[in-house]
């Protein structure tokens, strides 16, 4: 297995374990594909979820330029949901594992085909 199928494993545990969400494969892969290099570097493979300016950038850079959504509370909302679901107290936040919440949140998967 390649590194990438490797992170891409680990990101399907984290989805089932921490999230009660039973991944679709090809779509996290799609989306693991799209986050690029950044799965390789320790610092921007992960999200803080306490770091307002961190997901302001998710906001900016994934939900309005990526899947083409309008600034909104909605989309506060949607990042603050994210965190919720995947444990606040849990370190360790994949930026493909939130990525793909929030890609299936607002049922944009299209933008993956």
């Amino acid at each position: 297995m390649s590194k990438r199928d490797d992170l891409i494993a680990k990101y399907a545990s984290d989805l089932k374990d921490k999230c009660g969400v039973t991944p679709n494969m090809d779509l996290l892969t799609k989306v693991t594909i799209g986050c690029g290099p950044s799965i390789y570097n320790a610092d921007a493979a992960t999200v803080s979820g306490s770091d307002e300016s961190e997901l302001a950038t998710v906001k900016k850079n994934f939900l309005m330029k990526k899947l083409g959504l309008k600034d909104s509370a909605d989309l506060d909302k949607a990042i603050d949901a994210v965190m919720e679901k995947y444990g606040r107290s849990n370190r360790n936040k994949y930026r493909a594992v939130v990525y793909y919440l929030l890609t299936t949140h607002f049922k944009k998967e299209s933008v993956y085909k």
